[in-house]
Parts: structure tokens; sequence; C-alpha cells
């Protein structure tokens, strides 16, 4: 999915860009979120470097794995903490973010740009780091079909393979060698460069020559994860499947999505909920939702509730919701029904064993107050509210700028226009 959330230009840009707004009416720059905490212990994921052909299923316990796309930047590694707090103590045992596509060298991890990430994974020996890596630059340009299938088919031939090797190494000497890849992620859909439609066999084979390069790096324990967008979009994503031999995980990027389409609809539909499901299986794969949340349907409670409940019968590997407006829940005021059902479902929620498989009843945690107070009380998760709640508006004198995340990351925070500028010098 297209999103400014995303990174797609150089500091540079961004930099230049708040030049110019510094130059015209008043501007003003704050953080949204303020609430401090300290992140929760995490417990096991699925084990590092899983061959391929695993068994579907989440490993370490009957709790999926999941986490939330907070911020590709520093910003994205500090809020892991904050959710966690809201959230209880939940444990946010996966950390997602994006590598740039706007220039091969930052899809090869420019210095600097994986080094807050590769720490946060590293502190914990049980986290899960997931990245997102284009496979073409200029990822974001609506470059055109004609160009598309050109750029297949010359890294099909090998031109490009030195970039992902570069990768390879610079996620290695990081000390994040198990971390899991969604490669070319979209790719049955129109948006980026790395789209399959154009040219379905050489896409597969350019698919096919990154991971042996990257496999082939010493130390790796990477796990290639392959994830289309559900629905069919411009071309099946069956057709995109480079082989068992160079995927070890299946994933699905899941929005509510068309307008008026139900959760049911989302399921049965070609190509969608269960067709993935059972896709996976019959590949002897798991599942993972890098990306999901809401979106065209609004503050949809129900497809929040049905959501969670289907991750939580057919268990992927990992699930991060996509948290910024309008798919999000912590960081967008605009859901306040589907937070609510987000947050009590997920609330202190750990990795603790399945009671059906021990034939005890399932009973709520509920944490033990201390003799000695020594942090923060843990928050009460809220009900869902009978009735959507009102978005919070924007201060009177003060208009939000969207500018994206990369610009946002180098200015540390959101710009608005003030609208009383002209007044200021009577």
């Amino acid at each position: 999915m297209r999103s400014g959330r995303r990174p797609a230009c150089l500091a540079a840009a961004a930099i230049a860009v708040a030049a110019f707004l510094a130059a015209g009416p008043g501007v003003a720059v704050g953080e949204p979120v303020t609430t401090p905490t300290s992140p929760a212990s995490p417990a096991p994921p699925p084990a590092p470097g899983a061959a391929a052909g695993a068994a579907p299923g989440a490993a370490g316990g009957s709790t999926p794995a999941f986490g939330a796309y907070l911020d590709y930047g520093t910003r994205g590694v500090t809020r892991m903490a904050r959710l966690s707090h809201w959230l209880g103590g939940a444990d946010l045992r996966v950390g997602h973010t994006y590598l740039p596509g706007d220039r091969w060298s930052n899809i090869e991890g420019a210095p600097g740009f994986l080094d807050v990430w590769a720490d946060w994974r590293t502190s914990e020996p049980d986290r899960m780091l997931v990245l997102n890596v284009p496979m073409m630059e200029r990822n974001e340009k609506g470059v055109d079909d004609d160009e598309v299938r050109e750029l297949l088919r010359q890294g099909a031939t090998g031109r490009f393979d030195h970039h992902f090797r570069a990768l390879a190494e610079r996620l290695v000497e990081l000390n994040v060698p198990d971390t899991v890849l969604v490669l070319g992620w979209e790719m049955n859909g129109i948006t980026y460069t790395h789209r399959c439609g154009p040219d379905p066999e050489a896409w597969k084979t350019y698919w096919n020559r990154i991971v042996t390069t990257m496999r082939a790096v010493p130390g790796q324990k990477f796990r290639f994860d392959f994830t289309p967008s559900r629905g069919r979009d411009a071309i099946p994503w069956t057709r995109c499947y480079p082989g068992d031999a160079t995927v070890d995980i299946i994933g699905m990027d899941s929005y509510d999505q068309p307008r008026g389409m139900t959760f049911d609809e989302q399921v049965r539909e070609p190509y969608g909920l269960q067709a993935h499901v059972n896709f996976a299986k019959a590949h002897g794969k798991p599942i993972s939702y890098p990306e999901w949340g809401l979106f065209r349907n609004g503050d949809n409670a129900e497809y929040m509730r049905r959501m969670l409940a289907w991750m939580d019968e057919h268990k992927p590997v990992y699930n991060t919701v996509t948290d910024y407006c309008p798919h999000g829940v912590w960081q967008c005021d605009d859901n306040p029904r589907s937070t609510a059902v987000y947050r009590s479902v997920l609330f202190g929620r750990t990795d603790e064993p399945d009671p059906a498989a021990t034939g005890k009843p399932a009973t709520p945690t509920v944490p033990t107050a201390p003799l000695v107070p020594t942090a923060p009380p843990v928050p009460t998760a809220p009900a869902v509210p009978a009735v959507p709640a009102t978005a919070t508006e924007p201060s009177a004198d003060c208009s939000p700028l969207e500018l994206g995340d990369w610009v946002e990351y180098w200015l540390g925070g959101k710009l608005c226009t003030r609208l009383d500028w002209f007044s200021r010098g009577e």
C-alpha cells in the first residue's frame, strides 16, 4: 500500500523542505506521543533462521508474536515501549521497519539507518526484526510497465545482485542475521516499481537471484517473506510465487477495504484470507500479516474484532498493525471504537501456554500488585464505546502539515502552519 509514512527521500531533501517552510508564515514543531514507560520482558519468537518448509504456525507458544509499524526510524523504536505500556505491559516482540526505496545506496542499508533497529533487536534475545526490502530503486516513482519489464529482466540476469549482497553483509555486521525480510511486498499491485505484473517470469527469477545471493553471505540466518496484498489486485499473486526453495514465510497485507466489503467477504474472496491460509498450508509454509489495519470502511470495530480473532485462530509467525491514520489505533484518534477493541483484546497479552493444550481452563492474566510500588500503575483496558467518539480536532490557530515521516524524522516532529501569522505584527 502506498503511504507517505514510509521513507521515500533523503535527509537533504527533508532539510530543504524544512528550510522552505521556515521561510514562510510561522510554523510550530511538536511530538504528539508523550506517554513514557519501560518495555515488558519479551517472550520467545519463532526460532531464527527456520528452514524453508517448516511446519506452519507460530513457534514458542500459542500467542502469535505481534507488534506494530510505528515509524520507520528512531521514533519507531522509542514508541515500542510506550505502546507496550498502553497495552498493559503486553509483549511487543516484533519490530517492523522499511528500507527507503529511493536509491540503491539506501536499499543496501545506509550507515546509521538500521543501527537503532539492530540495537533494539539485540538488546533482548527473543525479539524479531521485520524489514521490508524494495527490489528496485525509484520504487514509488510511477515507473511505467515497459521500464519495469526491462528492469526485472536485468535483475533476472544478475545486474543488481551486488546491492543485495551488500545489504546481507550489513545485517550480519549489525548482528541481526536472523532478520525477516519482506522482499518485494505487494508485488501483485500497481504501486511499486518492484511489481510482478509486467513480467511474472522475470520477477520470479529475480526474486530467486536475490535470495540466493543473500543466503550465500556467511553467518546469515534470514527468513524471506513473500507478501502480496489481499485479493487479486492487478495480477493473481499465485502467479508471482517464486517457489518453495526460496520462500520461508507466506505473508499477506490485508487492510479493511474496499468500501462496503464485509470481513466474511474478505475471507472468501478469490486470493483472499482463506485462499492465503490454504496456499501456505499446501506449500508447508507458515503465514504472516506484515501490514493490516483499518481503511476504506472507517472506524470498523467489527473488522478489528474479526481480524484479531482470525490471527489467533491461524497463528501467523507474526503480525504488525500499521499504526497511523487512517489504519491505526494507538497513534490515530479517528478510530476510537476499533482502538478500544484492539486494546481490550491485546491488553496484558504475553506468550502463555495454550490452555487447551494443558487441559486447564483459561483464566485472565491479572498482574499482582507489589507490596511497595516500584513503577507507574498499569493502565486499565477500556470498554468498547457504544457509539463512535468525535476525533480530536487540531488547534484552532494551527493547521497540521502532512510531510511524511522521513521529513518529520529530521525535523523532530510534525509541522503546522499558524493561521494567525498575518496579525502577529500588530
